[in-house]
């Protein structure tokens, strides 16, 4: 099975986007699974995993109803708020539906950079574990010392790291995020989603602006733990889904790493897809 693990749905008229706003022309109107299905299609692609895009409960229950209507969504990353004194009750509620394999606190929106260090966090963790939930990280560059720290006193719990990280490919830098990045080498129950790059690069970006960093994940997580994403819809502001994955796919050629993997085995394995 190909498997695209990581894309969005939204509905204006919601209205519980706070980021998405009509600034964001590509983005700003309703992306749901009518509007993908011909990209899965034509790039044959079996079933997907949709994630969050709201920070709210709604949301979560949204999608995992949309993920009742449509067999292509083959599991759902939802959210709970983890500052919520009832976050493990809420986790142990959501683990219930066959759909939920993962959540999401959207990290990068947070001012207080330590907040994952907080206490509540560390239950909330401590519950995922004990559900056996995947723990998507989005975070940022500057989140990764912190992210190791997770780790290192979650062993147990399956984590993965959301589009690299999101390293500032625009200005090429580098090196930090390198080092950082590359501290997670060792820790056999971290994955990373090969995803979001091209909205992290300069407007014009060439494929070998992104070779750099698609060389270090593969250096520090091996082809058993990166999981490919389109992050669709989110990527239409610097790609179409075909350019996406050709550039992938072209990738994974040449370096004769497994696509079979990459493109499906790995995210059915991480997020345990088959009984699903």
């Amino acid at each position: 099975m190909r498997i695209d693990a990581h894309q969005h749905f939204w509905n204006l008229q919601r209205n519980d986007y706070g980021w998405l706003t009509p600034e964001l022309t590509s983005l700003y109107k309703n992306f749901l699974p009518s509007n993908l299905a011909p990209l899965l299609k034509s790039h044959n692609i079996d079933g997907t995993i949709l994630v969050q895009a709201a920070p709210t409960n709604e949301e979560t229950e949204f999608l995992l109803q949309l993920s009742e209507q449509n067999n292509s969504i083959k599991g759902v990353v939802g959210w709970v708020d983890f500052d919520n004194a009832d976050a493990s009750k809420r986790i142990m509620e959501l683990a219930k539906h066959s759909r939920l394999i993962g959540l999401r606190p959207m990290i990068q929106d947070i001012d207080d950079v330590d907040w994952m260090l907080r206490s509540n966090v560390a239950k909330a963790l401590q519950t995922m574990t004990d559900e056996e939930l995947v723990f998507d990280a989005l975070v940022m560059p500057k989140h990764l010392p912190n992210l190791k720290q997770i780790v290192e006193q979650n062993p147990n719990l399956s984590t993965v790291i959301n589009h690299a990280a999101k390293p500032n490919i625009k200005d090429q830098a580098f090196t930090q995020w390198h080092a950082d990045i590359c501290a997670f080498s060792e820790h056999q129950q971290v994955s990373c989603k090969l995803s979001g790059l091209v909205t992290e690069a300069k407007e014009d970006w060439q494929a070998e602006d992104l070779y750099p960093y698609m060389d270090t994940l593969f250096d520090v997580f091996g082809h058993q733990r990166i999981i490919w994403g389109s992050d669709w819809p989110v990527c239409l502001l610097a790609s179409s889904y075909a350019t996406w994955i050709k550039l992938v796919e072209r990738y994974l050629d040449e370096k004769k790493q497994s696509s079979e993997a990459i493109l499906g085995a790995n995210a059915l394995r991480i997020y345990k897809l088959e009984s699903n």
